[in-house]
């Protein structure tokens, strides 16, 4: 289900009316919007923090396997 939030980012990035973002978009334009605004965020965050990401962005679990398959583990 598409939120009053999404609508209304949508009409803001693209310059449209709500009721011309209810006709036009689709679930793509959906997805690229959750992209563009996560990785915005993502760097907005590492700005405020000296240009270092924050440990906190990552999965400890995740890191872990990518290590092991790094190394062959």
């Amino acid at each position: 289900m598409v939120s009053i939030l999404q609508i209304d980012a949508l009409g803001k990035r693209y310059g449209l009316l709500p009721s011309e973002v209810l006709v036009r978009a689709n679930s793509f334009d959906l997805y690229i919007l959750d992209c563009s605004l996560t990785f915005e965020n993502f760097h907005h965050r590492k700005s405020m923090n000296k240009g270092k990401v924050d440990p906190k962005d990552y999965d400890i679990e995740v890191l872990k396997r990518i290590n092991d398959r790094a190394n062959g583990v």
